[in-house]
């Protein structure tokens, strides 16, 4: 029992981690903007960048960036719980959708956040790296050409899957079905944006 605690406090520092509410935050303290209240209304880098100019967004994109990092981080103080390194992957992963969940729901900011995919490439990185650098070549390939960042995230979203199953052939049915899972999740997230796509009214980002 005392183990199955320790295990439920790493999900909720991941959680807490993703719910940093970095563009509300940051928005507030430096600028007296809430970033919801302006642009797409949403709690992440990019409506950071446009309302707030590109310092702003990049500053915001890598904090979080670097809380999926931070949860997947986490783990290293439960390491010892496990004795089956497949079960500790699979301990991480959650974490990870903590993290992600944070960033989307944050306590802090009144549940109202950002799409996740900056906090979801971080998780990705720690544990997918190879497939993150195949996943932001995705992005970049289809963001430049566009200038929709939308675009760019739900098609490397629904690369990912693609990518880890085929192309990597990860043997570990818990990463299968995390890569599965999110990129349902990120698309979910973006549905607004797709919306807007169809109609041709998304917004591009020029720098």
């Amino acid at each position: 029992m005392q183990t199955e605690f320790y295990l439920i406090i790493g999900f909720f520092a991941a959680y807490l981690i993703g719910s940093i509410p970095t563009a509300v935050w940051f928005g507030r303290y430096f600028h007296g903007v809430d970033v919801r209240e302006h642009g797409s209304g949403n709690a992440g880098a990019t409506n950071t960048l446009r309302v707030l100019g590109v310092r702003a967004g990049i500053i915001v994109l890598l904090v979080d960036f670097l809380k999926g990092v931070g949860a997947i981080a986490v783990s290293a103080f439960f390491v010892n719980f496990f004795y089956l390194p497949d079960y500790f992957v699979v301990y991480q992963l959650i974490l990870g959708i903590f993290a992600l969940l944070g960033h989307m729901f944050p306590v802090f900011a009144g549940f109202q956040g950002g799409k996740g995919v900056a906090t979801l490439a971080g998780v990705v990185l720690a544990m997918f790296p190879e497939v993150f650098f195949v996943c932001l070549g995705v992005f970049m390939s289809v963001f430049l050409p566009t200038r929709y960042v939308s675009l760019g995230s739900i098609t490397a979203a629904v690369a990912f899957p693609v990518f880890v199953i085929f192309v990597f052939k990860t043997d570990l049915l818990s990463k299968v079905i995390f890569s599965l899972l999110t990129a349902v999740i990120l698309v979910l997230s973006h549905r607004k944006n797709i919306h807007r796509l169809f109609k041709g009214t998304e917004k591009k980002v020029f720098f």
